[in-house]
């Protein structure tokens, strides 16, 4: 199998401000045989809202579709009138899922699919960087690609972006530590995976934030799943509400709201995860206690955890399988909110002390200079890529 043609699913919600730039990156690329569908959308009504926010960006989408007419992209108008979003059937996840739908039909199952948003920067050979690591690895089922949100000069959501990046990258880093195989993360801006891979876990579930999430974890339990390319994309750090959670919304609600929202869970707690999957393999043979099992018990409802799977996967490796996909990246999250937690300075200060990076005494995300927070944002993003790198050994 070689992969020979991309296509770019794009989801739009008031991006004209964005498009400029977005088509200056598109149109930069070193490998030229590739095909872009935009969703542009919002919900059916928001022409006629009494919400001022819902007209303006209505209108945008409007301005958008204006914009986009003189390009040779697909467009996929889920805005004006009589073909916005009706009923609970709305938001990115459905943009994401109706965009992929129009693909499969027009492609065949080795098309290669990148994921993007409107507001994402990225360089001149990524497609050409995408399609290489693909042919190389051929059986992999999608990638996660790196990821840096550049800062904007706007201390305030600089802050709250530095914040919230920070959570992502001590969570990816705590789970590589034990070669969890949950241990990505999923941005839609930075997504890519073959049209086959997509068929066979039966699509993005269409919910209004998390979908990524979940679609990353459909690939992980299903095939390989890769962490690393040559190339790195750029998100804004924008405050957005568009979602329910993620990098728009946490920098909307600001630091203050980071410690309840995006903590940083403690070192205990992932090291209680990586013990238990440790012991998958002796769970083959025999029932023992887990640090995990008594939260799994109450969670699933069930006082037989293993049993049931010894009975159906008649191999160790089969079983272990069996049992990465009970205790998956949800299960783990849900698990890890049970722990009580430390201020997320001191859980910081552990994994820097772990990893020789150097940091004040009295460090503090809502006080520190922004310029010491990026550099410790940096350090992390240096020890992420040496994971992700060693990933792909």
């Amino acid at each position: 199998m070689r992969y020979r043609h991309i296509s770019v699913a794009i989801p739009i919600l008031a991006e004209l401000d964005n498009l400029p730039e977005l088509v200056k990156s598109l149109k930069s690329q070193t490998f030229r045989d590739f095909s872009i569908y935009c969703c542009v959308n919002n919900p059916e009504g928001w022409a006629n809202s009494n919400d001022t926010s819902k007209q303006a960006m209505y209108k945008n989408n409007q301005a958008c579709l204006e914009y986009l007419k003189h390009s040779n992209f697909n467009i996929i108008d889920r805005s004006s009138p009589g073909k916005g979003w009706q009923g609970k059937q709305h938001g990115v996840g459905w943009a994401r899922r109706v965009t992929l739908e129009v693909i499969s039909s027009h492609c065949d199952d080795n098309e290669l699919i990148v994921s993007l948003d409107a507001d994402t920067a990225f360089g001149e050979k990524y497609f050409e960087c995408l399609l290489d690591t693909f042919n190389l690895n051929p059986e992999c089922s999608a990638l996660a690609v790196p990821y840096y949100h550049p800062l904007s000069g706007i201390e305030c959501n600089d802050r709250a972006m530095l914040r919230y990046e920070i959570y992502m990258r001590h969570y990816l880093i705590r789970l590589m530590e034990s070669g969890n195989p949950f241990a990505y993360t999923a941005l839609g801006s930075a997504m890519a995976f073959p049209l086959w891979a997509y068929k066979r876990v039966g699509g993005i579930t269409p919910l209004q934030g998390g979908e990524d999430f979940y679609l990353m974890q459909k690939f992980a339990k299903t095939g390989t799943l890769m962490l690393w390319c040559d190339e790195t994309v750029h998100p804004q750090g924008r405050p957005s509400l568009r979602v329910p959670f993620g990098t728009g919304p946490a920098i909307a609600k600001g630091i203050d709201s980071m410690d309840s929202t995006y903590p940083l869970y403690p070192h205990e707690a992932f090291r209680a995860v990586a013990e238990t999957y440790a012991l998958f393999p002796k769970l083959y043979e025999e029932d023992i206690d887990t640090p995990m099992s008594d939260f799994l018990c109450q969670q699933l409802k069930k006082d037989n955890l293993w049993q049931p799977l010894r009975k159906n996967f008649k191999t160790r490796e089969l079983f272990v399988h069996a049992c990465q996909e009970r205790v998956d990246g949800l299960r783990i999250l849900q698990y890890l909110k049970t722990f009580p937690l430390r201020n997320a300075e001191e859980e910081l200060q552990l994994l820097c002390d772990n990893y020789g990076i150097s940091i004040p005494m009295d460090f503090s995300f809502r006080h520190t200079a922004i310029e010491t927070v990026n550099s410790v944002r940096d350090a992390l993003f240096e020890i992420e890529t040496g994971y992700r790198k060693k990933s792909t050994q």
